[in-house]
Parts: C-alpha cells; structure tokens; sequence
C-alpha cells in the first residue's frame, strides 16, 4: 500500500486515477491545483506522485521544480495530454522520473507506479555495512565484530566505513587521504598507516583471521577471510 498525491485538475479523470488506484489498495490524495499540491508536500510526505501538466494555476512543472528545489525527493510520473518528444523530455528535466501519456490504462499506471518505487528502494542510503563477522550501523556510529563491540574515534570510524565500502577493492593512500581526510595534495606524513595501524589492533587483534590486508607498495585492502561471506 503506497501514499500516492494524485494532481489533475480534471475532475473526472482525477476520480478515475483514486477510483483505480484505491481498488488496487492504495491510499490516494488529490489535489486540482499546483498551489494545493505544493501546500500538501509542504505538509505530509507521499511514496508517489502523479501530476499533470496543464494546471489551472502553476503549471505541473513548476510544481515540480519548485518541490524538487525545496530538496523533495518523491519519485514522480507526470501524466498529460502532451506526449511528443519535446515535452516528455523537458518533463524528464525538470525533474520527473516517468511520463505517461493521456488516454491511459490504471493496469499500466500502476505498473509504472511499482516501477517507481522498485528504483526508489534501490536507491536508498544503507544505514548498515557488513562483512564477515563485522558490522557498521552507521545511525548509531557503531562497530561490532563477532558482536563484540568496537570503540573507534571519528576519524578511525571513517576509515573504517571506506574500506567496508571498498571491500575486496585496493585502496590507495590518496584515495584515503581525499575521500577521510579532504586532502587534495600530500601531506608528507605517515598518518594512514598510523590510523590503519590502530584499526587493526581494534578490528583484528584477538581474531585468527585478519580482515585488514596490506597490499604492498600500494595501499590496503578489506576483505572477507577465505569462505566468509561479505
């Protein structure tokens, strides 16, 4: 069951799009203005919305500027009358992420509707990294391996993160110094090897097999021991 804001301001076809899509299970909102639509998202968060083009006051698309430029992410099918390439692809620029045309079916709407949302759920942050025995919860910023909890300071934590990301890739010290540390150039110290050096004895001492990987003459490496899982 999806939230959807359904914005058309044909009140017909508006009935339609609820009637079809509450039938399916959803919870629908509608909306026969941009200004309505825009004061509803300023108000309340929607898994989807539909919105058509032609508005009696804000066009569709400045609703959606003015949504996306607010920092609204809500995954959008714009639905109009105007089908030609030119206006599918300004729909697509000005921030949609699917277009249907008028006349339509609710069966391929609500296609495109799960669509959306698949790519939605794709796309969502991790908030938990894993590998082999070690977890990363990166709301609560914290570390455990073998559920043993593991005290990192900032910076330790940061490193840590990046070489879970990288798992199973080799991670240059420029590459650490630019993605940690925000440095562009080479301060001539040996700080990686002394924070990779501390997160071995947090990480991997008392272990029989080491997760942290030097690759000599290049940089280090995370990965899973032979026949753990990441």
């Amino acid at each position: 069951m999806l939230n959807i804001l359904v914005v058309e301001d044909d009140v017909e076809v508006g009935r339609y799009v609820k009637r079809g899509l509450d039938e399916i299970g959803h919870v629908v909102s509608l909306a026969e203005t941009g200004h309505d639509a825009l004061l509803m998202l300023a108000e309340r968060e929607f898994d989807v919305i539909i919105l058509d083009r032609m508005l009696p006051d804000i066009d569709g698309m400045s609703v959606l500027r003015q949504h996306r430029n607010a920092g609204g992410e809500t995954p959008t099918l714009i639905l109009s009358a105007l089908g030609d390439l030119e206006h599918r692809v300004e729909g697509i620029k000005s921030g949609g992420d699917d277009y249907l045309c008028k006349p339509f079916a609710i069966s391929e709407l609500d296609a495109r509707i799960d669509a959306l949302t698949r790519r939605a759920r794709r796309n969502e942050p991790a908030t938990h990294l894993r590998i082999a025995d070690l977890e990363i919860d990166l709301m609560a910023r914290t570390v455990t391996r073998s559920g043993r909890p593991v005290v990192l300071q900032n910076r330790e934590f940061k490193l840590l993160e990046y070489l879970v990301r990288n798992a199973g890739r080799v991670v240059t010290r420029t590459m650490m110094l630019e993605k940690v540390w925000d440095y562009h150039f080479d301060p001539q110290t040996n700080v990686i090897d002394v924070h990779i050096s501390r997160l071995r004895q947090k990480i991997d001492k008392g272990f029989d097999a080491p997760l942290i990987q030097t690759v000599r003459g290049v940089g280090y490496m995370l990965c899973a021991p032979d026949g753990d899982a990441s």
